[in-house]
């Protein structure tokens, strides 16, 4: 008998969600995605333990009938790609097909939902990957996930999490993020009963980093937008006298999308490499529009990583966009109510907002002088 087997399809599921499902924040991130890309306006993320014993997001969004309900805990069943050339053109989060059953396969998994049409809601129990009921249940609409007990089933995953500290760490920068990104949409954070993050719907990104970061935030940086060549980029960047001694204020979005990229954060680096003390970073929000041709977003399971098709244009768009921000010295349009009339974050100090806060501001006797060039080639970068 040779020594190659086909592995079970139980065995094989918990392998592949390893790829997706690294700590109890992915499990947060693949909901939240699910909920934007079903149009939700609200969206309600609940954890204990760090989520380790519980995962639990609820939206407002379009909800499932009972059979796609079934299907979407099927490996690679979606309704957002149909064909090879969809994956030039993908417009959502999500496209895999794959969060639901990697999640399902290493967790205990209920899942609550109901569209518009459908009288009654479904209900489907899954543990293990297997499923253990489905039954009809009363619910107002959209999708309710409960997502307990992460790894149970895979003990040598389970012990490499991190203290509830941490984990609840990566859970809150997560969700920082789409907030930051979706500021239409309302997001609540809550662990073991506590408001990390309770956001209501705004109309502009002003008003969003406002809630999330507070008017200190506002006050050090620099608003920023520029379009050209297919490219737009918009978002803010800290004034030259403001930085941290690490890069973990630099948020980047490629066409909503949440990513970390070399690409993006060289192009960052670049344009304050004349005004920065060695060993300072700049903080910055920064949103990046393309055509969907132009960025290949399957290249990790996670989606967390992307490839530009043209990345010395994006470079260029970046730098130009900075560069033109900080030489203008454009200050924070005002918000459309008085600051003290915005919708805010809990009144408690969130850990978004200790992650972002900047160092005092840099002695004038040690910040560069050069002034800001703007025919910067991107080919330096």
């Amino acid at each position: 008998m040779g020594k190659i087997r086909i592995l079970p399809d139980l065995l094989a599921s918990k392998i592949a969600a390893g790829e997706v499902v690294e700590r109890p924040a992915s499990v947060v991130k693949e909901l939240i995605e699910n909920a934007l890309d079903a149009g939700s306006r609200q969206i309600r993320i609940e954890v204990e333990l760090g989520g380790k014993k519980l995962v639990r997001v609820t939206d407002d969004g379009e909800g499932m009938t009972r059979d796609d309900a079934l299907l979407a805990f099927e490996r690679h069943a979606t309704s957002k790609i149909a064909s090879v050339e969809d994956l030039a053109h993908i417009v959502t989060l999500g496209f895999r097909g794959e969060a639901l059953p990697s999640i399902a396969a290493v967790a205990r998994v209920l899942l609550r939902t109901k569209t518009a049409a459908d009288l009654v809601g479904t209900e489907v129990e899954i543990e293990g990957g297997k499923i253990k009921d489905v039954r009809e249940c009363a619910w107002a609409g959209g999708t309710d996930v409960h997502v307990r007990d992460l790894f149970y089933n895979v003990p040598a995953r389970r012990k490499f999490l991190k203290s509830d500290t941490t984990e609840l760490f990566h859970i809150t920068n997560l969700v920082t993020h789409y907030a930051l990104c979706y500021p239409r949409v309302a997001f609540r954070l809550h662990h073991g009963g506590r408001a990390l993050l309770d956001v209501a719907a705004v109309e502009t990104l002003r008003e969003r980093a406002y809630q999330v970061f507070g008017a200190d935030f506002l006050a050090s940086v620099v608003e920023l937008e520029h379009v050209g060549e297919g490219v737009r980029v918009y978002g803010f960047a800290s004034k030259p006298n403001w930085g941290r001694t690490t890069r973990e204020a630099q948020y980047f979005f490629v066409n909503g999308r949440y990513v970390r990229d070399r690409v993006l954060a060289q192009a960052l680096s670049e344009s304050y490499r004349t005004l920065l003390p060695s060993g300072t970073h700049p903080a910055a929000i920064l949103f990046v529009e393309l055509s969907p041709s132009d960025v290949d977003v399957n290249v990790h399971p996670a989606k967390i990583e992307v490839r530009f098709r043209r990345p010395a244009q994006v470079q260029a768009a970046i730098i130009e966009a900075v560069r033109r921000a900080l030489q203008q010295g454009r200050p924070i349009l005002e918000v459309k109510r008085p600051v003290e009339d915005q919708p805010r974050a809990s009144s408690e100090r969130t850990l978004a907002r200790e992650a972002f806060r900047l160092q005092a501001p840099i002695a004038s006797s040690t910040l560069r002088q050069p002034s800001l060039d703007l025919a910067f080639s991107a080919t330096r970068a």
